[in-house]
């Protein structure tokens, strides 16, 4: 059976940069467009030509892409021709092969937001597109508050759609853009729409998430007819988001009925890629990324339940629904009060501790993990903390330092300019070889500015161990997190840290106390421990 062709169409550069929060520079705009080229996406919005100083930059510095490069804007304003529109002659002059020009499709809107009578929205639309399609540029015309504008006034919104489409407007792209219309609804207009003479395959569904719902409404679309699909990675967008492209992608790959019926531009191979984009945007954002995302998520794959993951070593199939390495990812089977030796033991191979069934230590693990999670510990995320663990109780951990001591003082004071700012120093003194050294360091960065007392820990840590400091030397705290595990007082502090060195590699440790600071500095010894046992082996 010959599959049919559904367009991938992604907006992350221009509506989820409406995300609050986000505003990507223009190199960043560049890198994410790579990597979404790259990915097989059929279009890039790069953004609105001179709404703003960034979008105009990235299109004047824009690739060349496999994809269709599309810039967006606005159907011309109303006492004015299209030729004569300054804002409409911008997002021309960005020179893409498309554009996608938003034109209101709900009468409300017209009347009371743009003040025009319905007519003159109507001639605005096709005026607009007329022009864009005599410039030998494809038009697409994003029909705003379309499902709302159907309920409203059907004839109306109907009316909007056929002017673009008269005008020779490849794609109608109906707009969901409150977010409030359930896939139900979304089914039965789309078919609504078809019945009433737009034909599907000029048509595209643009959904926002306010609702929970934006993947199924535009996979209801899809149902209904429509061959084009708007989306963003990681769901970013106005308000609650647009539809997730990191997961909409791999249900129209790898699910029935889409991946026999349908054809789109992202390969099998690229999907295995897709982890890596998401945690790519994520880390452009500086965000840390979603562990629950559906696909591309650290948790996607995880099987706490000691049953989960005895029936996992048996056969994944019993708990996942694919293989995550179909899309990049991995399985985790993380440590918790409530692991049996089935977790246990293959986490353990994962680490490279291959230890026989009944192996005595494998049950003063459990009741360790077990004891310490009870003291505000988890494990998790925090899998190097976890190898610590388990390498002690199995005496397989090196003992490459020593610490003796450390001690962290805070003060008030003022700097160079004047201000009274805060000032951590840490001295920390280890034993490396049999020879003490005594390390010291403040928090202060580069600008004067103090970067706390566990900021200090770790320069102080990290500044001398002798044989191994050259190991450590590219090694960096890229996130830090804090939890009170208890209330009163009686509050116990719960610190994670996730670590990351120059070859990319990422590890996450754990540390617990009532106080912070000690916390801070157990997750620390851990970070560098496990970053000695990787590079320089169990012999130290």
């Amino acid at each position: 059976m010959t599959r049919e062709k559904l367009y991938l169409y992604d907006t992350t550069l221009r509506d989820g940069q409406q995300t609050q929060g986000v505003q990507f520079s223009t190199a960043e705009k560049l890198k994410i467009c790579a990597a979404l080229d790259a990915l097989g996406v059929d279009y890039i919005e790069g953004g609105w030509p001179g709404a703003n100083p960034t979008d105009s930059a990235f299109f004047d510095e824009a690739p060349s892409t496999r994809a269709v490069m599309t810039a967006f804007g606005m159907t011309k304003r109303a006492g004015r021709s299209a030729e004569n529109d300054d804002v409409l002659s911008a997002v021309l002059n960005a020179g893409t092969s498309a554009v996608c020009l938003v034109g209101k499709s709900h009468d409300f809107h017209v009347t009371e937001a743009l003040g025009i009578t319905l007519e003159e929205n109507v001639e605005n639309i096709r005026a607009s597109v007329a022009h864009i399609v005599a410039q030998r540029r494809e038009a697409l015309l994003d029909a705003e508050h379309f499902f709302d504008g159907w309920k409203a006034n059907p004839s109306y919104a109907l009316e909007c759609l056929r002017a673009g489409l008269d005008a020779g407007a490849r794609w109608l792209v109906l707009c969901d853009t409150n977010g409030g219309t359930l896939p139900h609804e979304i089914y039965l207009i789309v078919r609504e729409v078809i019945a009433a003479g737009i034909p599907g395959d000029r048509l595209g569904i643009h959904t926002h998430n306010d609702t929970e719902n934006a993947v199924g409404a535009t996979l209801a679309a899809v149902d209904a007819g429509v061959r084009q699909v708007q989306g963003t990675l990681n769901g970013l967008g106005e308000r609650c988001g647009n539809a997730n492209l990191t997961t909409l992608i791999p249900n129209l790959l790898l699910k029935e009925p889409y991946a026999s019926r349908f054809e789109i531009g992202v390969s099998l191979e690229a999907l295995e890629g897709l982890t890596q984009v998401s945690r790519m945007l994520d880390e452009v954002l500086n965000r840390v990324p979603m562990r629950q995302a559906p696909y591309v998520g650290s948790s996607a794959f995880a099987h706490k339940a000691g049953l989960h993951a005895s029936a996992i070593l048996k056969n994944p199939t019993t708990y996942e629904h694919i293989d995550p390495a179909l899309v990049g990812n991995r399985r985790v089977i993380p440590m918790s009060n409530q692991a049996g030796q089935s977790n246990l033991r293959r986490r353990l191979g994962e680490a490279g501790l291959e230890v026989a069934p009944g192996e005595p230590a494998l049950g003063r693990i459990l009741e360790r993990i077990k004891a310490r999670e009870a003291q505000g510990y988890t494990y998790d995320t925090a899998q190097a903390s976890f190898e610590i663990l388990a390498r002690e109780e199995l005496g397989l951990m090196p003992e490459y330092f020593e610490v003796k001591r450390y001690r962290v003082t805070i003060e008030r004071r003022k700097n160079k300019r004047d201000e009274m700012v805060s000032l951590s120093e840490a001295v920390v003194v280890v034993k490396v070889d049999g020879e003490k050294k005594l390390s010291v360091s403040d928090s202060l960065d580069n600008e004067g500015y103090d970067r706390g007392p566990v900021n200090a820990l770790s320069k102080a840590l990290a500044k001398d161990l002798g044989p191994y400091q050259s190991v450590i030397d590219d090694m960096r705290l890229v996130d830090f997190k804090v939890r009170i595990t208890q209330g009163g007082t009686e509050a116990v502090t719960r610190v994670i840290i996730d670590s990351q060195d120059g070859s990319g590699r990422r590890w996450q440790t754990v540390g617990v106390s009532a106080n912070i600071v000690d916390a801070s500095f157990e997750a620390l010894l851990d970070a560098v421990r496990w970053k000695l046992i990787r590079d320089c082996g169990k012999d130290g």
